[in-house]
Order: structure tokens, then sequence, then C-alpha cells
């Protein structure tokens, strides 16, 4: 089964292993940086099952975005982020979220045209 490839700025984001607040604190990251389809006034929220949650977004890193935020707040835990998309897109969004965040990359799967990291996400010591 192949799946159909992304515009080659987009990125598709997955988070997963963490809370509801935690998510909104690494979509608002990523959102001072791209456009996303994530509007800020609809944050995640936890569905109240005992299936796990996980939540996504898709990211355009052509498109910049000039936010002048100051630093994110840090998770209150380490999120995992899935990233999928074109290498060099894959690449500007991990260096958005190395800006703010530790990033651990702890997983890969490459191929010609599209990249799939998981990365493990959490505030650096001295931060808050």
């Amino acid at each position: 089964m192949t799946l159909p490839s992304l515009p080659v700025s987009q990125v598709e984001v997955v988070l997963c292993d963490c809370s509801a607040q935690d998510a909104e604190r690494v979509f608002a990251c990523l959102r001072a940086h791209f456009e996303t389809d994530r509007r800020s006034d609809d944050p995640p929220h936890e569905t109240g099952t005992d299936r796990p949650t996980m939540w996504t977004g898709m990211y355009d890193t052509a498109a910049a975005v000039l936010s002048g935020a100051g630093h994110p707040e840090p998770p209150s835990a380490p999120v995992t982020v899935e990233v999928q998309g074109s290498p060099p897109a894959v690449r500007l969004l991990r260096e958005a979220l190395e800006e703010a965040y530790s990033v651990r990359q702890v997983g890969v799967d490459a191929g010609d045209q599209e990249v799939q990291l998981q990365l493990r996400v959490e505030g650096r010591e001295g931060r808050g």
C-alpha cells in the first residue's frame, strides 16, 4: 500500500504520550514558526475515554510566520512527536522545535522522497 505523498513543504505532525496541555504547548511553538491547520482558539482537549489520545496538525514550512513570540512554555513531561514530510521540510520543523526544546531522535524511516521521524521533546534544564 502506498500512502499519498505530502506537498514538498508540508509536514504532518502527530503528538502522543502527553497531556492535552503539553500538546498545545508544542503546537503553539510550531504555530509561532509556520502556518498550520491548527487554530489557536481550538486547543487539544481530552476525550474522556480510556484509549490513548493522539493530536495531529499540518504545518507548511514554506509559509513562515513572523510571530515575535518569546520562548514557548516547556511541556510538563516528555512528548512523543512523529513528523512526516520531505527531508528539507522535516529538517526545518525539527530546527524550530530545537530552538525551544531539548529534542532527541528515537526513530527514523527514510525513503527517497519522504522521511518519518519519531522525536522526544522536553523542556531544557534551566528554562521554565
